[in-house]
């Protein structure tokens, strides 16, 4: 006795389509686009670390941080994602992580300039100008504040993209 089964693969060809056009660029984009947006996310952060830590004038400072800066990069590199976070000011690594008013071995030192309100304004031209002690001045550490952000969010952003990407690639 003979009986025949009838399988319908409609379905499973219409899957195995939706990973080849995945494969084939597709997801690769949709990754990119994620990881840009992650990148974008953690810029938003940084600065709203640099501005929630109060750090002294950091208009300057909130504004230079570009992703992919060529001068005072900071590189961020896990299972092959690398996100570089550059600054066009010297003082940023400073500022974050802490640092001696003087060189090391030096006391005193003079720095010209002059007093705006609260502010002391750098002016190597004045013959004014305070004399700074050797003391440490503690870091903002914003840097390694918005990276625990980042850490804690990042799990569930990419949970949702890829649930996303699940419906969009092998839903109905």
């Amino acid at each position: 006795m003979a009986s025949r089964i009838d399988v319908d693969i409609t379905d499973m060809a219409a899957f195995f389509s939706a990973v080849d056009k995945a494969a084939k660029g597709g997801f690769r984009k949709d990754m990119e686009l994620f990881l840009e947006g992650v990148g974008n996310e953690f810029l938003r952060v940084l600065q709203d670390e640099i501005v929630r830590r109060k750090v002294m004038d950091y208009r300057l400072l909130l504004n230079s941080f570009s992703r992919g800066a060529d001068s005072n990069v900071f590189e961020i590199s896990e299972g092959g994602l690398t996100l570089e976070v550059g600054t066009s000011v010297n003082y940023a690594g400073y500022v974050n992580d802490g640092h001696w008013t003087n060189p090391k071995g030096v006391a005193k030192r003079f720095v010209p300039g002059h007093w705006d309100g609260e502010r002391f304004i750098y002016d190597p031209a004045s013959n004014e100008g305070m004399v700074l002690k050797q003391h440490w001045v503690e870091g903002a550490h914003y840097w390694e504040s918005a990276l625990r952000i980042i850490d804690r969010i990042f799990p569930e952003l990419l949970e949702r993209k890829l649930k996303e990407w699940m419906n969009r690639y092998f839903g109905d």
